[in-house]
């Protein structure tokens, strides 16, 4: 049986969060604003007008191209691409065809396989307007409205080669550009808001030749959920055809996440469909070393090289690293945290570090999906109060589950863990004369789990230790209560041994 491959490649487009629009001076903050409101001749593309390019969006999209480590080009110059559709007011679409301004780079996928995925190019070019369709009532047809706002916002498209061979690979790829174009600050890679929109050619091949099948785009993909579900669902639909004899046509197929299908929507197009020519109202932009080197320095730690120093400074897990780095304010968080943490011998500092990853990507990180919080910077609880937090954890002045009590007020409240630990009463007995009461209570209430212990259960011990837990109200040192048990209920062995 044949064992087949696929092939992938993606184009992704990528809004720049600059504040006015990439040919004219309209803010391109319309998410949350009324439709129709932002709006200019440019935009509205009325006769006579003329677009200037927006500065800061060439400066971001050579900022991609240097994290991707693409090639800048000297000179670059904008074209137009032309095909009619009601979104789209000029019928030509401001865009890089030939001479795109970052072309050469590549992406490495993270994981226990790590790999490289060669980038083609970056262009610049500008969104089109919005269409929202309504469909009609009793039986009349529907209607589409259209909302401008979006028109001209600045679009960078970057593409890849067919690198890709599965719906894992294109999800890997996706979080590490969204982490890239984050990190940098150029925009907020938001699939469910439409800032970060994603389209894949795929084609299927037999498993070990070199010749590429008829590739398919799949589009309408605005989660990296439907992503994954649309290629995996596409790759099977093109075996499934190949092995029963159906061709494969080349086309553009929509993703339809209600029915967990794709379905056809037009024919692919060729470049030269399109009939680019280059814009003549914008002349080439030339493009100096100087400035490259100077957005070159302004360029943060990027999320690869920052998982590598955690790993090697801090010890990390290659998946802590990994969690901790997606976005750079969770790590610059953990930084801080390490920062204003206890001072000590170095093992003790790589204890704490992994500590604090521990919390970051397991209480803080439920409690940010339980609140729909997505920036841990924005949260009540400040490095420095974490670190008080896990210090005194550490130091067995509070046990884990009451520092996850303490942890939840201080989520609430954003109040110090040493008033909450204060006002409620909550250190950690270790004490063995204030232990002992609720220790030997616990045996004389459950003989069946002090008879099932001595019979060579000890399993059982477990048992014995939730109730003196639950007796002390959960601030009982764990160790303490179990080495008491276990000498306790040793003693009565050897007695009945006796």
């Amino acid at each position: 049986m044949t064992e087949y491959e696929a092939v992938i490649g993606l184009e992704t487009h990528v809004q720049l969060n600059t504040k006015s629009k990439m040919f004219s001076n309209s803010s391109a903050e319309y998410q949350s604003a009324d439709p129709n409101t932002i709006v200019d001749p440019v935009s509205l593309a009325l006769p006579g007008t003329l677009p200037v390019v927006n500065r800061k969006a060439v400066e971001s999209a050579i900022k991609i191209g240097l994290a991707l480590g693409c090639q800048i080009a000297s000179v670059t110059k904008f074209d137009r691409k032309q095909y009619n559709y009601p979104d789209l007011l000029k019928g030509y679409q401001i865009s890089q065809f030939d001479e795109p301004i970052c072309f050469e780079g590549h992406l490495e996928l993270p994981g226990d396989n790590p790999r490289t995925v060669r980038i083609n190019r970056v262009h610049m070019e500008e969104d089109v307007a919005k269409l929202v369709h309504v469909d009609g009532l009793a039986g009349k047809s529907g209607y589409a409205l259209m909302d401008v706002n979006r028109a001209g916002v600045p679009l960078m498209e970057i593409v890849t080669e067919p690198d890709l061979r599965s719906a894992e690979d294109v999800v890997a790829y996706i979080e590490s550009l969204q982490s890239i174009i984050r990190y940098l600050g150029v925009g907020t890679a938001n699939m469910e808001e439409g800032s970060f929109r994603c389209d894949a050619n795929i084609s299927v091949r037999p498993k070990g030749t070199e010749t590429l099948g008829t590739k398919v785009e799949v589009k309408n993909m605005n989660r990296i959920s439907a992503v994954a579900r649309a290629v995996t669902y596409e790759i099977e639909r093109q075996i499934r055809a190949i092995e029963t004899g159906e061709r494969i046509v080349q086309e553009t197929r929509g993703w339809n996440d209600g029915t967990g299908k794709t379905v056809v929507q037009r024919s692919k197009e060729e470049a030269n469909d399109y009939r680019y020519f280059p814009e003549p109202d914008i002349p080439p932009l030339e493009i100096g070393r100087e400035w490259v080197d100077e957005l070159q320095a302004e360029l943060p730690e990027l999320p690869a090289q920052r998982k590598a120093r955690l790993i090697a400074d801090f010890g990390l897990s290659e998946y802590d690293a990994r969690l901790i780095t997606s976005t750079r304010t969770t790590a610059e968080y953990f930084e801080e945290t390490i920062a204003v943490g206890p001072t000590g011998n170095a093992e003790s500092r790589l204890q704490f570090a992994k500590e604090t990853a521990n919390w970051l990507n397991g209480e803080i990180a439920r409690l940010m999906n339980v609140d729909s919080i997505n920036d841990v910077s924005a949260t009540k609880v400040k490095p420095l109060s974490l670190a008080n937090l896990i210090a005194r954890v550490m130091k067995r002045e509070l046990n884990s589950n009451t520092g996850k009590q303490v942890f939840e007020e201080m989520w609430k409240t954003g109040a110090e863990p040493e008033a909450i630990i204060e006002e409620r009463g909550l250190g950690m007995v270790s004490d063995t004369g204030a232990l002992e009461p609720a220790v030997d209570q616990a045996i004389a209430d459950n003989a069946a789990a002090v008879k099932d212990y001595l019979g060579g259960k000890e399993t059982a011990v477990r048992f014995l230790m939730g109730q003196v837990m639950k007796a002390t109200k959960g601030q009982a040192d764990p160790p303490m209560v179990l080495k008491m048990l276990r000498e306790k209920l040793e003693t009565l062995k050897a007695n009945a041994g006796e």
